[in-house]
């Protein structure tokens, strides 16, 4: 009969071993899942500190596209002759995203959290041109540019958020249209996830 109990005790330290074991296997693998998700970020807030300052607002729509929002500021400058004249703008933005490779990023052991993955996007801006800064005289009165972006964006765990837009598009004014490149560098912090 003694023989009998220790025979049960060892099972029972073995199911129990097994148990332990899983549960320890589903804490990583959870633990491991919010830092590699493949999901876009249901809501993400974003100071932009550095060239153009402003603030952003990225909402997940579903698992792999956002609306982005930007309240900040844009530079133009211009040198002719021996003149120089520049002029600082609010500008608000708009894009959707198509984030496209979260699962590549994952199977590779990269971070896709706070939307760390390439996109492509349709963006769009408005810009009053009334300078907030500077001594630019320009003749309209706003600008609206949109076009297609290829882009990516990575968000590191200090926080620190680096972004970068590339594409070509249409721009607007009172008096004419052109097509345009679209380059948009974005450094900052990620907040409030």
């Amino acid at each position: 009969m003694f023989d009998f109990d220790i025979d049960i005790h060892i099972k029972k330290l073995s199911i129990m071993k097994k148990i332990f074991t899983a549960f320890l296997f589903l804490t990583v693998a959870f633990v491991n899942a919010q830092g590699n998700t493949n999901e876009v970020e249901k809501h993400q807030f974003k100071a932009n500190l550095l060239l153009t300052p402003g603030i952003e607002y990225e909402v997940g729509l579903n698992k792999k596209t956002t609306l982005d929002f930007r309240l900040g500021t844009g530079l133009i400058y211009v040198k002719s002759n021996d003149e120089e004249e520049y002029g600082v703008f609010l500008t608000f933005e708009g894009a959707y995203r198509y984030y496209y490779n979260f699962e590549k990023r994952a199977r590779k052991g990269k971070k896709t959290s706070g939307n760390s993955a390439n996109y492509i996007a349709l963006t769009s801006l408005y810009t009053n041109l009334d300078p907030i800064l500077g001594d630019i005289d320009i003749n309209d009165s706003y600008l609206v540019q949109v076009g297609p972006v290829w882009g990516f964006q990575r968000t590191y765990n200090s926080g620190l958020n680096l972004g970068l837009d590339l594409g070509v598009g249409f721009a607007s004014t009172d008096d004419y249209g052109i097509i345009t490149p679209i380059v948009n560098f974005r450094l900052g912090w990620a907040f409030g996830k």
